[in-house]
């Protein structure tokens, strides 16, 4: 399902599978701050994030929180498949977190696999819109520390301390994912304040209206962000989710207050109110998509290496091949890719996604150079061509569809710049190249042609 809204400030946002899509380019508003500026272009040197979507609902293999908004129905709950009304299944999943208990949970493990497989940050959900919190906050029972959860009394209960530890040990960034909305908070699904009990994303009441329980409910946010913001280490983005929480429909947490409250405890933090634009929206962030061409703010598409964003049972992920793909293509745009891996309820990762995150860090260790802390660069991507660019070199990725592809004696590169000198990274140096009249033609070693299967891509390096 794929639809446009009219957003009250008058622009046009796109919603697909009831998930709003990304906010454009001309809503992004440049910060000020010099420090912001230097942590923009740390973010952008990154390229590659590890994301994890993770909480009770893994246990069923459905698709996070939304199955509890009746709103949404048509396409959330197209997977359940037992006999249930809306009102029963909105207790079962709640209860789901007397169930949770995660005892094969490895974060040092997880932090290694990425690390060791040119994974540079972690984005981990530290509460979707469904309002259970992967972290000990004091806000709240409904949390993986909570007296009803299982796995409280774990020596890693408190899932994102461990995660966070865990990865920042390792040298790579940390994302707090965190959703503005809260299905579970009595401040915004209030009990009795509706005439019938059919629910939707928003609050069910009219903040206008109540404005004291609304209050009660800004200040339960500002609280559960400074948790996260004052006791669990430097972050170095706030990822805000759940766009229709904004100061244009109603729902004003007052974000900027929270986010400079933050800013005093860590002045380096990047906010991404996603979907809003505005100045808390520093990065801009696409949905199992990405632009249709170059964008020259910075930007990360959330992408899953399934067909989902939590734990699917008997998944389908892609390949190798098209996950490395998905990546050049991102960055060729100037974007990060934030590759979303749905841990298992009994809390080990896949081993499908080891898998694949094992066979992106093979290629990761022979062609990073082309891929990690550079910058967009014309004419970006051409046929089965993309380009990037650092510190006087270009690089060129010319891109095989499968291993049986054909490998040509020479590859045709649309490079209209000087070519004084090309290599292929990990591979030949000073290889033959020629003028032509769209770019150059550079010749393959022997030993390229006649390997037997076309490998994912050749990357060459071009110097002036």
């Amino acid at each position: 399902m794929r639809e446009k809204i009219l957003r009250e400030d008058g622009r046009e946002s796109v919603v697909e599978q009831g998930v709003h899509n990304y906010s454009g380019e001309e809503n992004w508003v440049r910060p000020e701050d010099p420090l912001l500026l230097e942590r923009l272009e740390w973010f952008r040197n990154r390229k590659l994030g590890l994301m994890l979507h993770w909480g009770p609902y893994s246990q069923l293999g459905l698709v996070e929180s939304w199955a509890l908004s009746d709103a949404d129905e048509e396409w959330s709950r197209n997977e359940i498949d037992w006999d249930i009304d809306a009102e029963e299944l909105k207790r079962q999943y709640f209860a789901l977190s007397k169930t949770f208990n995660p005892l094969r949970f490895q974060p040092e493990l997880w932090a290694d696999l990425a690390a060791d497989n040119g994974f540079k940050y972690l984005n981990f959900t530290t509460k979707h819109h469904d309002g259970f919190c992967m972290w000990d906050t004091r806000t709240t029972d409904y949390r993986i520390t909570g007296p009803d959860c299982p796995f409280h009394a774990h020596k890693h209960a408190d899932i994102a301390k461990r995660l966070f530890d865990a990865f920042r040990a390792r040298g790579l960034g940390i994302s707090a994912y965190f959703s503005k909305a809260d299905w579970h908070s009595p401040y915004y699904w209030a009990p009795g304040m509706r005439p019938d009990t059919r629910t939707s994303r928003g609050p069910t009441y009219d903040p206008k209206e109540y404005p004291w329980l609304w209050e009660r409910f800004v200040q339960f946010t500002h609280e559960q962000i400074m948790e996260l913001m004052t006791n669990y280490g430097r972050i170095d983005v706030l990822w805000l989710d759940a766009g229709w929480v904004n100061d244009y429909r109603d729902q004003n947490i007052r974000l900027g207050e929270v986010v400079e409250r933050a800013r005093k405890a860590q002045p380096w933090l990047l906010s991404a109110d996603r979907t809003v634009g505005g100045p808390y929206e520093n990065l801009i962030t696409p949905e199992q998509t990405m632009p249709e061409r170059a964008l020259h703010v910075p930007w990360e598409s959330c992408i899953t290496m399934g067909t989902a964003f939590s734990f699917r049972y008997e998944d389908h992920y892609k390949s190798v091949r098209q996950l490395i793909h998905l990546l050049i293509e991102i960055v060729a745009k100037g974007g990060n890719l934030a590759l979303n891996v749905g841990p298992q309820p009994d809390g080990r990762l896949p081993r499908t996604a080891i898998s694949r995150m094992k066979g992106m860090g093979d290629w990761l260790k022979v062609h990073g150079e082309a891929i990690y802390g550079t910058r967009i660069c014309e004419p970006y991507s051409a046929g089965n061509v993309r380009f990037t660019k650092k510190e006087g070199a270009v690089y060129a990725f010319y891109l095989y569809k499968n291993e049986s592809e054909a490998m040509p004696e020479e590859i045709h590169l649309p490079w209209t710049g000087e070519a004084g000198r090309v290599d292929l990274v990990g591979g030949a140096k000073r290889i033959g190249c020629r003028r032509t009249e769209s770019g150059i033609a550079v010749r393959l070693p022997e030993s390229e042609r006649r390997a037997e299967e076309a490998p994912i891509a050749h990357v060459l390096r071009i110097y002036s």
